[in-house]
């Protein structure tokens, strides 16, 4: 379909379950519309079977592993940083936003986007498979704080789903220090830094009741996060680095 070479890194903890049927889907898919591809799996330190799961598919995926398990955000910078493609999305394992809005990402870099990422505040009508009411809202409110503390402009920073130029990875990841969920602010954070040109698309979206997500241990270590991320930065860029974000630039 696409003559770049489109890399999908997808970070994995204790996955077992549901893993190897999400790579189906996905091989299947980069298959039947004839994907120039690669797939990076990273194993974030499973203690469960994932592993083994993993290993079926040696022939058609690489797979990184590594112990103790460090966080999503490590293990999205690990697969970014491996990948080859000249795109590069990551996608939660469990499929949440389901594989073919990946033809959405690369239409809008395709287009000129430095960095593309799922939204499902755009058009609610596409979450097919609401979240609990407590972390809708719990949800709505970290948001609120990303806008008054961090940046404005992104109404959903939390979709697993976004995607790069292999420069945007290339300048964004290397600066990344953020290893929990908090990581997608972060990154987004250092594209506007960056000057980089963001876009936001409506996604397709289907709440998994499995997620990994602790609804108060993480939340609470994700807005502790939110108050590191610009400190953390405060001497990243130097002067010729810094840019500041121009509205009429980045698209979000």
């Amino acid at each position: 379909m696409d003559e770049k070479l489109i890399s999908l890194i997808i970070p994995v903890y204790n996955e077992e379950e549901r893993i190897s049927r999400s790579l189906e889907k996905i091989l299947d898919f980069f298959r039947m519309h004839n994907f120039r591809y690669e797939i990076v799996v990273v194993d974030d330190g499973s203690t469960d079977n994932t592993l083994a799961e993993l290993e079926k598919f040696s022939t058609e995926i690489k797979v990184i592993s590594y112990k103790p398990n460090r966080g999503k955000g490590a293990a999205v910078r690990t697969g970014m940083l491996s990948a080859k493609g000249d795109i590069r999305v990551f996608s939660d394992a469990d499929l949440s936003t389901p594989i073919h809005e990946i033809f959405k990402l690369i239409e809008k870099i395709n287009l000129g986007a430095d960095v593309c990422i799922g939204s499902r505040a755009i058009d609610p009508s596409l979450i097919k498979l609401h979240q609990p009411f407590y972390r809708e809202f719990m949800g709505k409110t970290f948001n609120k704080f990303v806008k008054a503390f961090v940046m404005k402009g992104i109404d959903d920073t939390q979709c697993g789903f976004k995607g790069f130029t292999s420069k945007a990875a290339e300048l964004i990841f290397p600066k990344t220090k953020i290893d929990g969920f908090s990581f997608d602010v972060e990154i987004l954070y250092l594209a506007k830094k960056l000057g980089l040109r963001i876009e936001q698309v409506p996604v397709e979206w289907y709440n998994d009741r499995r997620t990994k997500v602790n609804p108060i241990r993480d939340s609470f270590e994700m807005f502790l996060e939110l108050f590191k991320i610009r400190k953390l930065h405060s001497n990243t860029f130097s002067a010729d680095e810094s840019i500041e974000f121009d509205s009429s630039k980045n698209k979000t």
